[in-house]
């Protein structure tokens, strides 16, 4: 059954990049628009709604086990939407950047990535911690199990849909 629940997470956000790839646009500056919006939309929307789905199912939680888990999982979201709001600025910036690229911007990037991982990583550590305090480990390590495995499958469909970084051409 968790099986099927990863499954259907990743043909949801695999149907969601074909969709934005679907709408190929001659101007590029219109297309960097259009795969933002998606991006915006594909974090803010239906993925939560289906993350929530696919965690409520498989955590199995008893009534007590909820009541302590979704108030804990509902700050820890609001604090990864933080940070998904600056996954998004840089995606922007990247956007604006890649057929152009810098030495020093690409620097630039690669440091701020680098920043917002180490963020995400202190995060999960915060919230295990917290979520340890209110619910049997092995329900937690259940938790960020699935939470892992859904953040991979979203850095891979963002991956994915971004292109390769580009040299700025000699002057």
């Amino acid at each position: 059954m968790k099986i099927r629940i990863v499954l259907f997470a990743a043909a949801f956000l695999f149907s969601c990049g074909l969709s934005a790839q679907e709408k190929q646009l001659k101007d590029p500056v219109e297309s960097k628009e259009l795969n933002t919006q998606t991006y915006i939309a594909l974090l803010r929307s239906d993925l939560k709604v289906s993350k929530r789905a696919v965690i409520k199912e498989s955590m199995q939680l008893d009534e007590k086990q909820s009541e302590a888990f979704w108030p804990i999982y509902n700050q820890y979201d609001a604090e990864q939407s933080k940070l998904g709001d600056q996954r998004l600025a840089l995606i922007n910036d990247y956007a604006k950047e890649f057929m152009t690229m810098t030495d020093a911007k690409a620097d630039q990037l690669a440091q701020r990535s680098m920043a917002l991982d180490d963020q995400r990583m202190a995060l999960r550590k915060k919230y295990f911690d917290v979520f340890k305090q209110a619910l049997p480990t092995v329900i937690v390590v259940r938790f960020f199990q699935l939470e892992s495995q859904i953040q991979m499958i979203l850095d891979l469909q963002i991956a994915s849909s971004l292109p390769i970084i580009e040299e700025a051409p000699p002057k």
